[in-house]
C-alpha cells in the first residue's frame, strides 16, 4: 500500500471556532500545479525557475521574428552602401580610340592602382556597415540567439549585394563603347563600376558576425549554472529547515 501524496488536513479543534486548529509550524498545505501555474499568469516553472515552455514555444517563435526583422532591416542599409561606394570610389580613366573602321576603348593609365581602390573602398564601407549593424542589433536585443545571428548575416550577404547593384546603376553606363562614341576620339571618361573581387560581398556579414560574437560573449547576460549549489530550504521563521 502507498502513502498518500497529498498531506493530510491539520486536526480538528473542537473548541476553535472554526473547528480547525492552525497548523503548526513548518506545516505546508498542498496546492495543485495547474493552481500555481494559473496565479502566476504563465507557463509552469521548470527546473531552477525558468518557465516550461514547449519545444517550439513563444520564445522560439519570437526570436524567429526577431531574426526575420534584422535581416530585412539590415539588407535594405545596402542601398545606403550602395550610394556611399558610388560616390567615394575612385574614377578609372578610359579613353577610346578609332583602330581600322572600329572603336576600342584602353585605360588612359595602364598603371593605375584605381580599380583596385574600387573593391577597397567597397571592402572597408562593407566592414563599417558590419561593425554598425552588429552593434546596434546588441544593442536592441542585449544576447545572443540562433535566429539573431543568422538574420545577422544574411542580411548582411543581401545588403552587400544590393549595394553592389545600385553602385553599378547609379555609375558609368557599362556601354563603354557608346559612352567611348559618344564623348569623342581621344577624351577620357569613366569606366563603370566593377567589382572585381566578389571576396568582398562577405566583408559584411563577416565583420557583422565576430562583432556581435563578441560584444555577446563579453557584456551579454550569463546563464545560471545548473551544477550550483543551491542554498538549504528554509523554514516560516527563516531558520534553516531540518
Amino acid at each position: 500500500m502507498t502513502a498518500p501524496l497529498t498531506p493530510p488536513p491539520p486536526p480538528r479543534d473542537p473548541s476553535s471556532p472554526g473547528g480547525w486548529q492552525q497548523p503548526a509550524a513548518g506545516y505546508t498545505a498542498a496546492v495543485p500545479h495547474d493552481a500555481i501555474s494559473d496565479a502566476a499568469g504563465g507557463p509552469p516553472p521548470g527546473p531552477y525557475g525558468a518557465p516550461s515552455y514547449g519545444q517550439d514555444g513563444p520564445g522560439m517563435k519570437a526570436e524567429l521574428r526577431e531574426g526575420a526583422v534584422v535581416t530585412v532591416v539590415v539588407a535594405l542599409l545596402g542601398a545606403l552602401l550602395g550610394v556611399l561606394w558610388w560616390r567615394l570610389a575612385p574614377s578609372v580613366p578610359l579613353v577610346g580610340d578609332v583602330v581600322d573602321d572600329g572603336w576600342v576603348v584602353y585605360f588612359k593609365d595602364s598603371e593605375g592602382e584605381q580599380a583596385i581602390g574600387v573593391d577597397g573602398t567597397f571592402t572597408l564601407l562593407a566592414l563599417a556597415f558590419g561593425l554598425v549593424s552588429a552593434v546596434a542589433v546588441f544593442l536592441w536585443r542585449r544576447r545572443g540567439g540562433v535566429p539573431l545571428v543568422v538574420g545577422l548575416a544574411l542580411g548582411g550577404f543581401l545588403g552587400s549585394l544590393l549595394a553592389w547593384r545600385i553602385g553599378v546603376w547609379l555609375g558609368p553606363t557599362e556601354n563603354v563603347i557608346a559612352h567611348a562614341k559618344a564623348v569623342g576620339k581621344g577624351v577620357t571618361f569613366s569606366a563603370p563600376l566593377k567589382l572585381g573581387a566578389k571576396g568582398a560581398w562577405l566583408a559584411w556579414p563577416l565583420a557583422a558576425l565576430i562583432v556581435h560574437l563578441g560584444l555577446t560573449a563579453l557584456f551579454g547576460p550569463r546563464e545560471p549554472d545548473p551544477y550550483e549549489k543551491q542554498p538549504p530550504p528554509k523554514d516560516p521563521h527563516g531558520s534553516p529547515a531540518a
